[in-house]
């Protein structure tokens, strides 16, 4: 049985695009246009994966999966977006989603950053902790890390540094990908690197590596 994805998208060109490429690479696609359309759906289907672009009529794809979210439905999503500021990429990850994806973007891209999505949904822990090494615990409800019983203290950048390297846990995080997912524009590879290296400090026994070349891993 082919994998379902429900893709939200108001430009129809796009919506389109999208779809028929998906098909051709082997998915079932549900696509639609506005958001209560989305949310009919998704009472009648399950799905492996959403789509969702954010500005679109009715209820927007932000809200859309505010509310999947708050009904425990854990659907992996990405959002598509023009949107490009830090404030709405932090608002998507808070809510729950996978993924970002900036509109103009390569179709190839999409299916690159889907099949990533559908992956780490794969290998997600059935708990909300997941192990680091043998003496750290991550709250992924909670967005709280734990040496043991002490929770440390981590600066809101450092938080996202460590969200961005657990979800993507088990692959090489590009600085690019920090500068998208951490702060939402170009940001000084040198900088990041020093901000990662604070972060290292606190986590100890090596668990978030730099892999030579291509960026930074973290051990699970």
């Amino acid at each position: 049985m082919k994998m379902k994805i429900l893709l939200l998208e108001d430009e129809y060109s796009l919506r389109e695009s999208v779809r028929e490429y998906l098909e051709d690479s082997g998915f079932a696609v549900d696509a639609c246009e506005n958001g209560e359309e989305a949310m009919e759906m998704l009472y009648r289907e399950r799905y492996a994966l959403l789509l969702l672009d954010v500005q679109v009529p009715g209820i927007n794809g932000f809200e859309l999966l505010s509310e999947l979210r708050k009904s425990g439905d854990m659907t992996p999503a990405i959002f598509i977006t023009s949107l490009t500021n830090i404030e709405n990429l932090s608002r998507g990850y808070e809510i729950g989603c996978s993924d970002y994806i900036k509109k103009p973007f390569e179709l190839r891209e999409l299916q690159i950053r889907l099949e990533h999505a559908l992956k780490a949904e794969l290998f997600r822990s059935n708990d909300d902790v997941i192990t680091l090494g043998e003496r750290y615990r991550y709250d992924l409800k909670r967005f709280v890390l734990r040496e043991g019983e002490d929770e440390i203290a981590l600066s809101k950048t450092e938080k996202r540094i460590l969200e961005t390297l657990v979800k993507h846990r088990g692959s090489v995080v590009s600085i690019e990908q920090f500068q998208d997912e951490v702060w939402g524009e170009y940001m000084d590879p040198a900088n990041i690197r020093v901000q990662i290296n604070k972060l290292r400090k606190k986590i100890r026994d090596d668990i978030i590596r730099n892999v030579r070349g291509l960026g930074y891993k973290i051990d699970t």
